[in-house]
Order: C-alpha cells, then structure tokens, then sequence
C-alpha cells in the first residue's frame, strides 16, 4: 500500500515572498546534480530547469510565470522537502515519471512582485509576438521535450469563490483550443487529471475547489500548448479564510501538485473519468477583501454608501516579505458583492480629510 504524503514546509522559505538570489543559492548548494540553466531572464538572471526522475511519462512544468504568484515555487520546494523525510515516496513517483521543471520563469517580476516582466510584458500572453527573452526559453524547451503532460501554474486572486460564499482556495482548468470551447481528446486528457486531483483533495478541502474559466485566450500559453496537443493543466491558488500570507493554500497547492504528478503517472494519457470535470463548481467572482457598509459621508447632503477595498501586495526595498495596502476599488452600491470582512457602519462616523473616498487610492479614512 503506497505511504499517505504527510506535508511539510521547507523551512528554508517560510515566507511567501521568494528571493530570486536565495533560491539560486539554495538550488545551487542542495540540487546542483539535477538543475541546468536554461537561459537569462532580461535582467541576466539565470532560469533553472530542474530535471526529476527517469520514469516513461514525461512532464514539463513552470513556476512564477507572473512573478507575483509564489505557491507554484513553494510546491516545488515544500515537495522536495518532504521526500526527504518520505524517500519512498519520491522513489515511487519517479520510476514513472521525468520531470522538468522550470523554477521562477520570471525572476525580474518575483523580485519586485510584479505579475510581468522587467519590460512590463505578461509573459502568459507572449505565445505569439515572443516579444519577451523569458517566454521563448520554455516554449523551445516544450516544443523539443517530447512531453506527454504539461503545468501551468498560477495563483488567483481573494475575489474568487466556489459557491458565493467559500474561496476557490484551489481552482483548476482544462484550456480551450479555440473560441468554441471544442471538446478535444487533448481536453479530456487534462479533464481525467483534474478529476482526480479534485478526487483526492475534496474531502480535506470541502467546497474550496473549483474550475477557472475555459475562455479562450488566443494569446495565452495553455491554450496554444493545449492547441498543438500537449494536455496542459493551469493550476490556480487562491484565498483561504484569515490566510493572506497563503500558508495554508501552499499546503494544498503542494498536496495537489503531488496528487497531479501521480495522476499523470497512473493516466499516461488516458482519460478516464474525464467526464465528471464539469461536476466541479465554476469559479465565481463574488467577494472583496474589505466592504464597509453604510458609510454616511460628511456632505451637506445625506449620502450613505459602501465601500469596497481589495489589498494591494508590494515588497519594500530591501524587505524579505510582502506588505498589504488596503485600496478603494468600488464606492456606492457594493450590494452584489460580499466582503471576506464586512464592517457596518450605521450609526458611525466617517473620518478623513476628504469628504468621498478616493477609487484606486490607499484608503485614507477611519471609521468610529
């Protein structure tokens, strides 16, 4: 009977931002016999591939395309850590499986967390122009990989739900081909992964999974790599309640990346239970961070409104963990839409040197 993966952090990362120099240093000094450099980023920062395993399905797989999303990186890390301590466990999954994965795609954009790259290019919408020097590196790299599998991987932001009212902590996603959504046999390959990926998480993480939206991006890595018949899983980490550092949505993003990985080794290619992928719940956008309801205005009329804000992440200069500023986003009617808090206002006062809040600005009020 295979052993049950029991999750452990590296501790050498225990924040959720990353930087790009420590983890080359910590590459560098404990995995230099698997990582080779696959190219610079434009800044001249190295980008490793680090090549696991020598199994028959071969899988491709890259972290911190937006610079800003750090959980993929963390799987990788915390995966690794935890082999360490489960070594069976490793020695298992790599009979089956070869993995390249390329670590912080975009090394400019995570050490500023930035979603793009140093010349303000999306990376994730680069498949055609290739106007960035980070994108070309890993579409050669899957062009000539011979890669059965591929992960994208992603976060999502805390706006996110399942029902309306849990958080899309994880969300997954086959990606079209083409703007008719066409169900193709590369599809329902990356659907059967995904069905077991949600098979093994649902009941640790009940309500909190879901599928991001399979618009088509015409532009976008996943829906080109899923058009030429590469099946392509996009990995999304989201909100968790009381949890914006995401320590427990790093938890769950490892678990699945693990459970992913197995599920590729177990599938080869087939697709099986593919069908039960649109039982998943569709992510809906339905939550702020912040909504502060009822606010009455210090105006010469009565004006009573809501005010909704959304964290903005920024790391200081020479800080080694992100900050969060609070934003104002939406002023008024913010009825449709709930608050992972929620602060009534009736009968308090608005304090601030302004009379209205400012949209897009650090929100500069109290209320008491």
């Amino acid at each position: 009977m295979t052993e049950k993966l029991s999750y452990r952090q590296n501790p050498n990362f225990p924040n959720r931002y990353i930087s790009p120099e420590k983890l080359f240093r910590y590459l560098q000094a404990n995995y230099s016999d698997c990582i080779s450099v696959l190219g610079t980023s434009f800044l001249e920062k190295p980008i490793y591939k680090m090549t696991l395993g020598n199994g028959p399905v071969r899988i491709v797989a890259w972290s911190q395309m937006h610079g800003n999303e750090s959980n993929a990186t963390h799987g990788l890390l915390d995966l690794l850590e935890i082999f360490r301590y489960q070594p069976e466990l490793r020695k298992e999954l790599f009979l089956k499986i070869s993995l390249d994965f390329v670590v912080m795609l975009n090394p400019d954009g995570a050490e500023k967390w930035t979603r793009r790259n140093a010349l303000d290019i999306d990376i994730n919408r680069d498949f055609l122009k290739l106007s960035s020097k980070e994108f070309p590196l890993l579409k050669n790299l899957v062009e000539t990989g011979n890669y059965g599998y591929a992960l994208n991987l992603h976060e999502q932001r805390t706006i996110f739900t399942t029902d309306g009212e849990n958080p899309a902590t994880l969300s997954f996603l086959a990606p079209s081909e083409d703007p008719e959504r066409t169900l193709t046999e590369t599809r329902k390959k990356t659907m059967a992964v995904i069905v077991r990926i949600y098979e093994a998480l649902q009941t640790q993480l009940p309500n909190q999974i879901a599928r991001y939206s399979d618009e088509f991006y015409p532009t976008s890595a996943g829906d080109n790599f899923t058009k030429f018949g590469l099946p392509c899983v996009l990995f999304e980490g989201g909100h968790y309640p009381n949890d914006y550092n995401r320590c427990k949505t790093r938890e769950y993003y490892t678990i699945a990346l693990y459970e992913g990985l197995k599920a590729m080794a177990a599938l080869g290619g087939a697709t099986d239970s593919w069908e039960k992928y649109s039982e998943i719940p569709q992510n809906r956008e339905s939550h702020y961070d912040i909504i502060y309801r009822n606010v009455r205005l210090n105006t010469s009329f009565d004006c009573v409104l809501d005010i909704a804000v959304q964290y903005r992440e920024e790391i200081p200069d020479g800080a080694d963990e992100i900050i969060f500023t609070p934003i104002v986003v939406e002023v008024g009617d913010v009825g449709k839409k709930k608050g992972w808090k929620e602060i009534d206002c009736t009968g308090k006062k608005f304090i601030s040197e302004k009379k209205f809040p400012k949209l897009d600005a650090e929100v500069n009020f109290r209320i008491e």
